[in-house]
This record gives structure tokens, C-alpha cells and sequence, in this order.
């Protein structure tokens, strides 16, 4: 018997009926042979680590766009955060850990440069539309290698139905709904205090009574309410309680910092890059993408291409494109 047996076994031996058993997944895309040492769900999470989608994350914007200092989130720190309240309650359930873990590391791999900025304007000028969390299938079941990096079928349902209405055929993919919303609005709260837009003493008193006056508070309380709402059940969620505190101060955030804040000043200008980018690299695609990007054109329209471009470019990497299409350079 192979580790990867012995640790299958050892699951189904010690994780909740509700969880999802390594050896029992859907299976991928394209059949391969299994590793001797690792489940599926660990395979993936280290194709996911190892990812150069994954390591763009670390130039990309959470909320602030190009801020000065070392201290605000990005949106790789962001997915580190949602992975570590993920994997809190799913061990806590008795759930699979290494799922839940691979799920959060891969929910935001399709995430465009300025954060949801950079997500609206694409949507707007894309004759296909996008959302980060299909772009995110798109980075894992293409774009990534040569065939993407063919995960299971667990993940990539999880990685998809993690945002909005959708929700996730597994209980391990439905807890990365909460632990997203979990670590964005408090770290949120955090950087916009950082940054003197708001101070603590501004939120909401009623959400603040229900979830805590800390974010370090809030994490744990909102955590400890999933946990005990959701022990022997066959789907995750809070109290009705702290779920309505939980939305409430969500709206806050958006009122008083996602939206006409000091802290969004920037957006017009990044909103611009985006199209001016897309509509130039559009009119002249080989000349303007790297080669892989290009002989994506033998199977795709120009405006699907471009817009995978685009979205995988970091903040850096789409304002040094910008510049070295329209600013012009010192003669030599």
C-alpha cells in the first residue's frame, strides 16, 4: 500500500461524513497517473503554489492602489489570510483540510492588475464579459503551461462558485465564501485605519456590539459562529445574527471605502490604462503580446486573448506596457 493510500484511508477513517475523501474525487480533465506520496487535493494545492499566476499575485491590488508602504494587503497576502481561516474551520469540522487549502489558494489566480477595477472595465469592454472567478478556471484549465494544470474536479468547482450566488458542491468549497469575506473586510478595515480613511471608532456600532471591536476579534467570533453553526450539517454558514452584522459592515466598507474614497482617487487613471491597453493590443495583437500569448489566436478570438493578456499582467507590468506603447523614450 502506497502513502497515498494509507493517508486516503486514514481520512475516511477520521473525517466527517460531510467531508470530501481524497480517493473519492471526480477525478481530472485528463487522466494521469497518481502520485505514491500525495492525495489529489495536495497535488493540486502544490501545482497551485508553484504557479506563476500564484506568485503574480504578489503585484497585484487588494484594495489600495500602489500605496506607500510595506504594510497593506495585496492580493497574494489577502489569499494567504483566506487560506488560513479556510483551513481553521474546515479542520475544526473535521472536513479535508487539504481541499479547503487548495480552493483558497486558487480562488483569485484569475484576478486583474488594480483589483476589482481592473475586473469592472474588463467586463465592460470584453465582448465575452469576465468575472474573476472564471478567469480563475481559465488560468487553471489553460492558460497556465502548456494545458493548464489540470486540476480536479473539486477544486475547480470550488475555485469557481466562490464569489456571488454560487455555491460550491462541496462543504470544504463553501467555506471559502465565508473565509473570503471573513479576511477582506477585516483586513480592509485594517489598511483603510492604516491609511487614516476611516478610524474604528466609525464602524458600526451594532455590527461592532454582535462581531467585535477588534479585527482580531472579529476574525475569531465570525470563525467560532461558523464552526458552531455549522458542526454535523450538510452546509456551512453563520447565525442569523452575525451573518446580517457581517453583510452590514460589508456595506460600510463599500459606502465609505471601496467606493469615492481618498483611497480610490487613483481608479480613473487605472480604469484608462486598462482601456487603453485593451483597445491598442487589440488593433495590433502579435505585435504588442509576447509569442504565447500570440498562438493563443490560432484558437481563440482577439478579444478573448487580450483580455487573458491583460488580466494576468500585475499593477507594475500593465503601467511599464502602457508606458512603452504611449510615452514616448529618450532619443539616443
Amino acid at each position: 500500500m502506497s502513502i497515498r493510500e494509507q493517508m486516503e484511508n486514514i481520512e475516511e477513517s477520521i473525517l466527517s461524513p460531510y467531508a470530501q475523501f481524497s480517493g473519492q474525487s471526480r477525478g481530472r480533465q485528463h487522466s494521469e497517473n497518481k502520485c505514491e506520496v500525495r492525495t489529489e487535493f495536495q497535488r493540486d494545492k502544490d501545482r497551485i503554489v508553484y504557479s506563476k499566476a500564484f506568485r503574480r499575485l504578489k503585484h497585484k491590488t487588494q484594495v489600495f492602489i500602489s500605496p506607500e508602504g510595506d504594510h497593506y494587503r495585496t492580493r497574494l497576502t489577502h489569499t494567504l489570510e483566506v487560506s488560513q481561516i479556510a483551513r481553521t474551520i474546515a479542520r475544526s469540522l473535521r472536513l479535508n483540510e487539504d481541499l479547503t487549502e487548495a480552493i483558497a489558494l486558487g480562488h483569485d489566480l484569475g484576478h486583474t492588475p488594480f483589483g476589482h477595477t481592473g475586473e469592472a472595465v474588463l467586463n465592460s469592454i470584453c465582448l465575452h464579459g469576465f468575472k474573476h472567478n472564471e478567469q480563475s478556471i481559465r488560468v487553471v484549465d489553460i492558460l497556465e503551461k502548456e494545458n493548464g494544470l489540470n486540476l480536479t474536479w473539486e477544486v475547480r468547482d470550488g475555485i469557481r462558485n466562490h464569489t456571488g450566488h454560487c455555491i460550491a458542491s462541496t462543504l470544504e468549497g463553501q467555506i471559502i465564501k465565508f473565509a473570503d469575506r471573513i479576511a477582506y473586510i477585516n483586513h480592509d478595515i485594517e489598511d483603510a485605519i492604516r491609511a487614516k480613511i476611516i478610524s474604528e471608532d466609525v464602524l458600526p456600532k451594532e455590527c461592532v456590539k454582535v462581531l467585535g471591536n477588534k479585527s482580531s476579534i472579529r476574525i475569531n467570533n465570525m470563525i467560532v459562529n461558523i464552526i458552531g453553526n455549522s458542526r454535523d450539517c450538510n452546509c456551512i454558514k453563520m447565525s442569523q445574527e452575525f451573518q446580517q452584522a457581517t453583510n452590514e459592515l460589508r456595506s460600510f466598507m463599500f459606502k465609505n471605502v471601496y467606493t469615492d474614497s481618498v483611497a480610490k482617487k487613483d481608479e480613473i487613471k487605472a480604469q484608462s490604462i486598462i482601456r487603453e491597453l485593451y483597445k491598442c493590443i487589440k488593433a495590433e495583437p502579435k505585435e504588442l503580446m509576447p509569442d504565447e500569448m500570440s498562438k493563443m489566436l490560432e484558437k481563440n478570438d482577439v478579444d478573448r486573448v487580450v483580455c487573458d493578456y491583460i488580466a494576468g499582467m500585475t499593477d507594475r507590468y500593465a503601467i511599464k506596457k502602457f508606458n512603452d506603447i504611449f510615452i514616448p523614450a529618450p532619443w539616443r
